[in-house]
């Protein structure tokens, strides 16, 4: 059969509107498409690909598991399951996990956590939820409301209710809105599709305070900023602060899907047999390559390497601004950076997404002001110089349209 572009308006619901080009082929930070046409990937598949395509450990653990087990459900336990559980608990504040397919589902799982924790312990009026505009926690229904981003929920039917959005970094917003009816605030420690929004240090401790002043438990979304994406394991660890529950998924697989709810042995506890549950959650291909994901990632090599990386984007991309004009900051942590359009060129991140396609060379954007790079922990310094090379003649096609 030939596959092409056309074939996907054919066979596809039109809930994506893919490029053109087909990839085929990945190796490290570099990706190739039917044609042979070779891409520098600065997109990791949003912040997926943490070590790049087809990192050789990862193969061989496949592999590896593949001719073991593939699935069972869970009426029985399995090795890899046990063994990368063991591993993120020693490695996080966390002492329970659940395993789950996705970030949604991790979120989903986290959501209904905090409000059976605050039934059981408070009573049913404990049942808001806040969390803060412009957030991105998933695609199902409880999600996606909670999400502060109303385009993503609006037009099918009425939502989940008790849900509140404040603005994000403004500390009395969130004490207007918080009461002892409040059983959760879910927050980004780092707002990924929202335009790469870091917080404040005095805003995260005031979140936590706020949180034990109403006996309320505080979820770390960490989706997309886990797993060494900041150059922490987690984003938390940077912050000097610690939530009640931690979702994460994208990175921990390194591109095979998986997702992890991690909090305390006191709260999971609420999430008695038959509560909650996932056919897939816990796969054994899943969670032995995870397993070798995070053996790689927390190492001091890999999360020191981030930060040596962020350097070199940050000069790279400040070079480039000081020739065009283009950004007014470079906003992130790590290796999940963003760059902000000035108002010259509001509204067109998509146009440097494109620009950058014709240059091979595959980035985000994070809302239409926003240029995201969420590439690879372990790219070299090559990828780099040339993904910022083809980047910069992206930026003069752009502004000389």
């Amino acid at each position: 059969m030939q596959v092409t572009r056309e074939l996907f308006n054919e066979v596809m619901v039109p809930n994506y509107n893919p490029a053109e080009i087909i990839p085929v082929r990945g190796l490290g930070a570099r990706v190739w498409d039917q044609a042979g046409n070779e891409y520098i990937d600065f997109a990791g598949g949003i912040a997926v690909n943490v070590l790049g395509h087809c990192h050789p450990d990862l193969v061989a653990v496949l592999k590896e598991q593949g001719e073991k087990l593939w699935h069972l459900s869970n009426v029985l336990t399995n090795e890899p399951v046990l063994r990368l559980a063991k591993k993120l608990t020693d490695a996080t504040f966390a002492e329970k996990v659940y395993f789950a397919n996705s970030g949604a589902e991790a979120n989903e799982a986290a959501l209904k956590l905090a409000r059976r924790f605050a039934l059981d312990n408070y009573g049913p009026q404990k049942d808001q939820i806040i969390s803060f505009k412009q957030g991105f926690h998933g695609r199902t229904f409880f999600t996606v409301t909670v999400g502060g981003q109303a385009a993503y929920s609006d037009g099918f039917g009425p939502k989940p209710g008790a849900i509140e959005h404040v603005d994000y970094n403004d500390l009395s917003a969130l004490e207007a809105v918080m009461s002892e009816r409040t059983c959760a605030v879910m927050m980004e420690p780092l707002q990924g599709e929202g335009g790469i929004i870091s917080p404040t240090q005095s805003f995260v401790q005031g979140v936590r305070d706020l949180c034990d002043k109403h006996n309320a438990l505080l979820i770390f979304d960490e989706v997309q900023s886990g797993v060494g994406r900041t150059g922490e394991l987690y984003a938390y660890m940077g912050l000097g602060v610690t939530p009640d529950i931690l979702t994460s998924a994208k990175a921990l697989g390194g591109g095979f899907p998986i997702g992890a709810m991690l909090t305390t042995t006191a709260i999971a506890a609420h999430l008695k047999v038959g509560t909650h549950g996932s056919t897939y959650g816990g796969n054994p291909l899943a969670c032995a390559v995870a397993e070798k994901v995070l053996d790689i990632v927390n190492t001091p090599e890999v999360l020191n390497g981030v930060k040596q990386k962020e350097q070199q984007f940050r000069e790279g991309l400040n070079a480039i601004n000081a020739k065009y004009n283009v950004f007014d900051e470079i906003r992130g942590q790590g290796l999940l950076l963003g760059c902000a359009l000035n108002e010259k060129f509001q509204g067109r991140a998509r146009d440097f997404l494109v620009a950058s396609a014709n240059e091979k060379l595959m980035c985000l954007v994070a809302g239409a002001n926003v240029v995201r790079f969420a590439p690879s922990l372990i790219l070299t310094d090559t990828d780099i110089q040339e993904g910022l090379a083809r980047f910069e003649r992206a930026v003069a096609a752009v502004v000389n349209a």
